[in-house]
């Protein structure tokens, strides 16, 4: 049985995410939210994860290919320590000694051979993990970015509480004011979940083309924060349908 897998999946607009999508859909509910709530600062989000947004598309692209000064400094660099390397060892069998002495000798080259085997050994894992762990920074910059994001969109639905649009809620002087009608205020947090939705789906775009463990650590993470924010939203939206049954 051959240990090598073959497995080609063949490749599919529809098994992919799609970059010019999700760009078209976010533009499209920023438009949303600033014709229902103009000057918003819900809008101010959206306005601002959709330029982030165009910055990780040019991101993802740039992690999809290979970085080719890094590779050919790495190239280079691995070349001359081999090399350099090898020139120490020939250096040091030339100029042995015959005889015992020779031998003692020989003893204390392999050890340090050993010793300069294991740094090089070293130096070829630094420069031959450089590329990866450039774009490595790079990714987990641009998921920090997009972690924050998800943390200002809960913010502003935070303080949208349906129970004060209930008919026997009790309002304390430092209630927040809420001007919206319930229609107004389910509207506004299904837009903070679909920012969230969005915000979600821009973390996956980063390990796409670019497939590292700690990069998807990052990836989940935010899409679990997204998603668990989502649900407290959910559950608003929910209590907003049963008030509206129970009238």
């Amino acid at each position: 049985m051959s240990i090598f897998f073959t497995t080609k999946f063949p490749k599919s607009r529809y098994s992919e995410l799609r970059s010019e999508h999700i760009i078209g859909t976010l533009e499209r509910l920023r438009m949303r939210i600033e014709e229902r709530f103009p000057g918003s600062g819900l809008g101010k989000v959206a306005e601002e994860l959709n330029a982030v947004a165009l910055a990780i598309v040019g991101l993802v692209e740039q992690l999809s290919r290979p970085l080719w000064p890094i590779r050919i400094l790495t190239f280079v660099a691995i070349t001359l320590l081999i090399g350099l390397t090898g020139w120490i060892c020939t250096l040091t069998l030339r100029y042995i000694p015959a005889g015992e002495s020779g031998l003692m000798e020989i003893l204390q080259g392999a050890e340090s051979a050993i010793n300069e085997v294991i740094f090089l050994a070293l130096a070829i894992l630094f420069f031959a993990t450089l590329e990866n762990r450039i774009k490595r920074k790079a990714a987990l910059n641009s998921l920090h970015r997009l972690r924050s994001i998800a943390h200002v969109v809960d913010m502003h639905q935070l303080t949208k509480d349906p129970a004060s649009l209930l008919a026997d809620s009790q309002k304390t002087a430092s209630s927040p004011e809420l001007k919206m009608t319930p229609y107004q205020l389910t509207r506004y947090l299904d837009y903070c979940s679909e920012l969230l939705a969005i915000n979600s789906k821009l973390a996956a775009l980063h390990i796409q083309q670019f497939q590292d463990a700690e990069v998807q650590k990052t990836v989940d993470e935010v899409e679990s924060l997204s998603h668990e924010l989502s649900n407290k939203i959910w559950q608003k939206i929910m209590m907003l349908d049963a008030a509206k049954k129970r009238k």
